[in-house]
C-alpha cells in the first residue's frame, strides 16, 4: 500500500477515476476538498472539529444532523458550550456521570480490556492518561498558571502538544491501571472544585493559550477546551470499547 507522509504536499491535487477504495486518512487536512460523482459507500469519517464547520453532502450541510445526533446518544454533550458557572458545573456532573458509567462497563470486560488498541489508536488506559494530560494543560497551567502543572502519568499528544510544553516531565513507563485511575480522580475532582466557586467575573478573565503564550485565552475558553476534550475523548473511547465487543481478537 502507498503511504503519504506530512513530507508529501498534496494540497490541489487531482484524483480522476482513482481507486481509493480502504484508503485511510489519519491527521490529514481534508478541509475544502470537493468530491464529485464519488462512491462513498462505507466510508467512515471521524472529525473531531465537525461542530465548528460545514460538511455538504449532496448539496446538504449535514453538520446539525450529526451535533444533534451525538447531543441524543451522550445525554449531557449539549451542555459542553455552557457560558455561566451553573451550566458550566451542569455540564461537569453530567460529564462525571457519563464517566463513571463507562468506567463501570469497562470494570466488567475481561481483564486487559484497557490496554486493548484499536486500529492503532490510544487503549482505554492512554485515553485517560490524555485526558489527565489535558487537565493539567488547560486548567492547571493556562488558568491557574502553575509553574509545573504536568503529572508525569499524563499521555501528551506529541503532534500537537510538544509548542511550549516540556515533554521531560512525562514518564516512559506505562503505569498500572491503578494509578491511572487514581491519577485521573482527582484531575475530575480538581476541575469540579474550581467550578464549584468560579464565578462571571473569573470566566471572563483572560490566561495566556497554555500551548502558545502568544495568544489569549479567557478562562471560560479554556474550560470548554476541556469538556470538549471530555466528550471527543469519551465518543472515542466508546467506539472502541464497542469494537472490543464486537471482535474480542481486535
Amino acid at each position: 500500500m502507498a503511504t503519504f507522509s506530512k513530507a508529501d504536499d498534496l494540497q490541489g491535487a487531482e484524483f480522476v477515476d482513482a481507486n481509493l477504495r480502504g484508503a485511510r486518512f489519519v491527521r490529514s487536512d481534508l478541509s475544502g476538498a470537493v468530491m464529485r460523482a464519488v462512491d462513498v459507500e462505507g466510508a467512515d469519517i471521524d472529525a473531531p472539529w465537525l461542530f465548528a464547520g460545514s460538511l455538504r453532502i449532496n448539496g446538504v450541510d449535514v453538520v446539525p444532523f450529526v451535533e444533534a445526533e451525538l447531543d441524543r446518544r451522550f445525554p449531557g454533550r449539549a451542555e459542553r458550550l455552557a457560558t455561566e458557572p451553573e451550566g458550566l458545573r451542569s455540564a461537569w456532573a453530567a460529564l462525571e456521570r457519563t464517566w463513571a458509567a463507562t468506567l463501570d462497563r469497562v470494570a466488567a470486560m475481561p481483564p486487559g480490556t484497557v490496554d486493548v488498541s484499536v486500529d492503532g489508536e490510544w487503549s482505554f488506559a492512554q485515553t485517560l492518561r490524555h485526558l489527565v494530560m489535558a487537565t493539567d494543560s488547560w486548567l492547571r497551567k493556562g488558568i491557574l498558571e502553575i509553574e509545573q502543572p504536568f503529572h508525569p502519568i499524563g499521555q501528551p499528544n506529541v503532534e500537537y502538544e510538544t509548542d511550549g510544553n516540556d515533554m521531560s516531565v512525562f514518564s516512559t513507563a506505562s503505569p498500572s491501571y491503578a494509578d491511572v485511575l487514581e491519577v485521573r480522580a482527582g484531575r475530575v475532582a480538581m476541575v469540579r472544585e474550581f467550578l464549584a466557586s468560579v464565578t462571571p467575573d473569573q470566566l471572563a478573565e483572560t490566561r495566556r493559550h497554555p500551548g502558545d503564550p502568544d495568544y489569549q485565552e479567557t478562562v471560560l475558553s479554556c474550560l470548554h477546551v476541556i469538556l470538549e476534550e471530555e466528550w471527543e475523548h469519551h465518543r472515542f473511547a466508546v467506539r472502541d470499547l464497542d469494537s472490543i465487543e464486537a471482535d474480542p481478537t481486535t
